[in-house]
C-alpha cells in the first residue's frame, strides 16, 4: 500500500465523516445494535465466516446518535424476474437472450474486454454512450464492485468518476490505497441504465443477470484477495440473493464468493452515493472497510 502522511490521511478521513484516525483496535461487540441476520443461502456463497468485532474509531462515545436500524438504499423493491431462456425486456418489449447463452471467449483480458465492449445482450446497449468494463490493476489484491455506471461514467468509460467516485477515492486514500495500485474497480452492470426521462436508475435484476458472467470472468482473471460490494444492488448480485433483504442484514459478516474453485472473502458496505445522501452512514462504512483491511492482511499472511 502507498504511504500517506498523517495530515493527508486525516483530511480524507474527515471527508468521510471520520474526524480522528486510530489503529484498527478491536472492541467486544457490535456498536450498531443490529440483530444478527439469518444465514444467507446462495449457490455462489456457500458459507459465512464469523468476523472479528468491528473496530472502534478514536473519539467514539455512547452519546453519538445511531439509527435504530441501519438505513438502506432508497430504491424500489419490486423488479422483473430473471429470465429463464428468453424473455422480453420490460422497457422495450424486445426479446433478450438468457445470460447462459453468452459465449465463453473471455479466457484472457483482451478477449473479455472485446466481448464486453461489443455486448448487445440486452436493451441497455441501445442507449449507452460508452461501455464501462472497469479500471485498475488487472492482478489487484482488492476488488471494489458497484452497481453500474451513471451519466459521468457513461461519458468517460470509467467507473466511479463523479461525486461518488471522489468519495470512493477518499475512502481508499484513508486506507493507504489509490486507484490503479493493487485496486480494481468494476460494476455489476457495464452499461448505464436510464429511466423514461433519461435519468440514472438502478439496474434491474434481469440486467444484472446478463452482466454477471462478465463480472465473474473478471474476478477469475484478477484473483483478488478481498472483494468489497458497494451497495445493495452489487451485494445482491454477488450473493445471488433477492433484493428484499436489507443492506444492514448483509453487513458485519464475511461472505465467501466462489469462482473457479477459489474462495474469496467478500465484505458488504454502503455505496458512496448513499453516503453522500446520508453522511451518518460514513462511520459504519469505515468500520466495514477496517474489517476488510484486517481480512486482507490475513490473506497476505497466508501467502507469505
Amino acid at each position: 500500500m502507498s504511504e500517506l502522511d498523517e495530515t493527508t490521511r486525516k483530511k480524507y478521513l474527515e471527508e468521510m465523516g471520520i474526524t480522528v484516525w486510530s489503529s484498527r483496535a478491536l472492541q467486544a461487540g457490535d456498536e450498531s445494535g443490529e440483530e444478527p441476520a439469518e444465514k444467507l443461502v446462495s449457490v455462489r456463497v456457500q458459507e459465512e465466516v464469523k468476523v472479528s468485532p468491528v473496530p472502534t474509531v478514536a473519539g467514539d462515545s455512547s452519546d453519538i446518535p445511531f439509527p435504530e436500524t441501519l438505513p438502506v438504499e432508497a430504491f424500489a423493491d419490486d423488479f422483473p424476474p430473471i429470465p429463464s431462456e428468453m424473455d422480453v425486456s420490460p422497457e422495450t418489449g424486445v426479446p433478450v437472450s438468457s445470460p447462459a447463452t453468452i459465449p465463453a471467449g473471455g479466457d484472457t483480458w483482451d478477449g473479455l474486454l472485446h466481448e464486453i465492449n461489443h455486448c448487445e445482450r440486452c436493451h441497455l446497449c441501445k442507449s449507452r454512450n460508452k461501455v464501462v468494463p472497469g479500471v485498475g490493476d488487472q492482478h489487484a489484491g482488492w476488488l471494489f464492485v458497484g452497481e453500474g455506471p451513471g451519466f459521468h461514467e457513461d461519458q468517460q468509460g470509467e467507473p466511479f468518476v463523479g461525486r461518488s467516485g471522489h468519495l470512493l477515492d477518499a475512502m481508499m486514500a484513508a486506507m493507504h490505497m489509490k486507484r490503479g495500485e493493487n485496486v480494481y474497480i468494476a460494476n455489476v452492470v457495464k452499461c448505464r441504465a436510464t429511466n423514461e426521462f433519461a435519468k440514472d436508475r438502478q439496474p434491474t435484476e434481469e440486467e444484472a443477470a446478463f452482466c454477471m458472467p462478465y463480472l465473474e470472468r473478471q474476478i477469475d482473471l484478477i484473483k483478488p484477495k478481498i472483494m468489497v460490494a458497494l451497495g445493495k444492488t452489487a451485494a445482491c448480485a454477488l450473493l445471488n440473493t433477492g433484493r428484499e433483504v436489507t443492506l444492514g442484514s448483509l453487513r458485519n459478516k464475511t461472505h465467501v464468493f466462489r469462482v473457479a474453485g477459489r474462495r474469496i472473502p467478500l465484505i458488504v458496505t454502503y455505496h458512496p452515493s448513499y453516503l453522500l445522501r446520508t453522511p451518518g452512514g460514513k462511520k459504519q462504512a469505515w468500520q466495514d472497510l477496517c474489517t476488510a483491511m484486517d481480512i486482507y492482511d490475513e490473506e497476505v499472511k497466508k501467502e507469505s
